[in-house]
């Protein structure tokens, strides 16, 4: 594979670099990078730069691609299409499989069916075995088997006595422990977030107080532990941007992450009762996207990530209250941050990145991706001003329970490159 990047726009913060390069690659090393043109031979592949941007290959920490137990919804082929569809050349996957991520073969058999993939998948394992809450999972083992972080997510683990042991235990070998923030106590058969919405609509609401109690607990807890790594998993609300910030100006060893669908909508989306509205945590209010969005600028937001979440229409076309929760993002993502977020103004194009690609990889304490000859090639190249109408039939996943099918969206994917391999997505 030979391709040939010209006068492109290069943008990766980790070596401030902003810029127009040309890149060669060579069997998926970067062969030459810098600023004078070259001549190549009539086999390689060129691609024209005009308009389009060469980032650090895009990565996901928080992606549910249903392998093992519930392939009808997605697989890890399918999953791994859809991420380098929507720009993605790595992902972290969730443990809340069938069975969980909660041993070393369940690890081994994610390695083996994603090895040598344009997508590099990493996978998390549960805090808690078979995510009941109760005991421990062999975290040294899961880790020595190649798992990088440690959650229950889909569950939150509510014995405080338990997430403390977790912290304990992670002291020796410095384990991310992530949380999704839920005291179920107060959210039990919710539909929507609770406020004026669901009152108007009688539906049981979530309460912003019931991710926030659980959030600052664990803040709390590990602390208390000796500083323990922690990751917030798509944090919603206001006040959850106030414990992040507040625990970060301490010192503390806390980072977090929201989704674009928390970002951009709100709400009153859900008043038609279109179940692909409908996700664990809800959608708020246009307040919370405010602190969501003001979080993201000043630093208190880490990165964003998708809680890709795939459903077939069967389960979703049904009446809202008995829907599952959760909606597909890989494929749209980049576009609705473009849109809503680049476009706007609210974020620059460098502090997308960050978002998407290098504070993903510096959370989880993987390497780096940098431009510079000899190092093999990890890119996401996608364009800023493409216009595009979101169809879910050309999705790779194999479910299309999306919030955005027919939203009109500026910026998207274009390729990536990864493991000695080219994609072109196609949205």
């Amino acid at each position: 594979m030979q391709i040939y990047l010209k006068n492109i726009r290069v943008v990766n913060p980790t070596q401030a670099l902003d810029g127009i390069y040309n890149i060669l690659i060579n069997e998926g090393k970067i062969d030459y990078f810098g600023f004078s043109e070259i001549n190549v031979s009539p086999e390689v592949k060129i691609i024209e730069g005009d308009d389009l941007v060469c980032a650090p290959g895009f990565f996901d920490m928080h992606v549910h691609f249903r392998d093992p137990g519930q392939t009808y919804k997605e697989d890890i082929h399918s999953g791994i299409l859809a991420a380098a569809n929507g720009g993605f050349t790595g992902v972290l996957c969730m443990p809340n499989t069938n069975p969980p991520i909660d041993n070393p073969t369940i690890v081994e058999y994610i390695k083996s069916k994603s090895q040598n993939a344009i997508v590099d998948v990493f996978p998390a394992a549960a805090i808690t075995k078979n995510l009941r809450g109760e005991s421990l999972t062999s975290m040294f083992s899961l880790h020595q088997a190649g798992v990088v972080m440690f959650t229950d997510d889909g569950h939150s683990v509510m014995n405080s006595e338990v997430m403390r042991r977790a912290f304990d235990y992670s002291a020796t070998y410095d384990f991310l422990i992530a949380q999704h923030c839920e005291d179920v106590n107060l959210t039990e058969n919710f539909a929507i977030n609770e406020g004026v919405v669901s009152t108007k609509l009688g539906l049981k609401g979530y309460p912003a107080v019931a991710e926030e109690i659980i959030l600052a607990r664990d803040i709390m807890l590990a602390e208390y532990c000796g500083n323990r790594r922690y990751h917030a998993q798509h944090i919603s609300t206001k006040g959850s941007v106030e414990l992040i910030r507040k625990a970060k100006d301490k010192g503390l060893r806390v980072s977090c992450e929201v989704t674009p669908h928390h970002l951009t909508l709100d709400e009153t989306s859900v008043e038609d009762f279109d179940s692909n509205f409908k996700m664990n945590p809800p959608l708020r209010t246009k307040s919370d996207i405010g602190a969501l969005k003001k979080g993201l600028k000043e630093g208190v937001i880490d990165c964003i990530a998708t809680d890709h979440a795939p459903h077939s229409s069967n389960e979703k076309d049904v009446e809202f209250e008995k829907a599952p929760n959760g909606v597909v993002g890989l494929e749209t993502a980049l576009g609705v941050v473009l849109t809503y977020l680049y476009h706007t103004g609210d974020l620059s194009l460098n502090k997308i990145v960050e978002l998407m690609s290098i504070n993903p990889r510096k959370i989880l304490n993987l390497p780096l991706v940098v431009f510079k000859e000899g190092v093999e090639a990890n890119m996401t190249i996608f364009s800023l001003n493409d216009e595009w109408i979101v169809d879910k039939q050309f999705f790779k996943s194999k479910s299309q329970n999306t919030p955005y099918d027919g939203y009109k969206l500026k910026g998207k994917p274009r390729f990536v490159i990864n493991n000695n391999q080219f994609f072109v997505c196609n949205l």
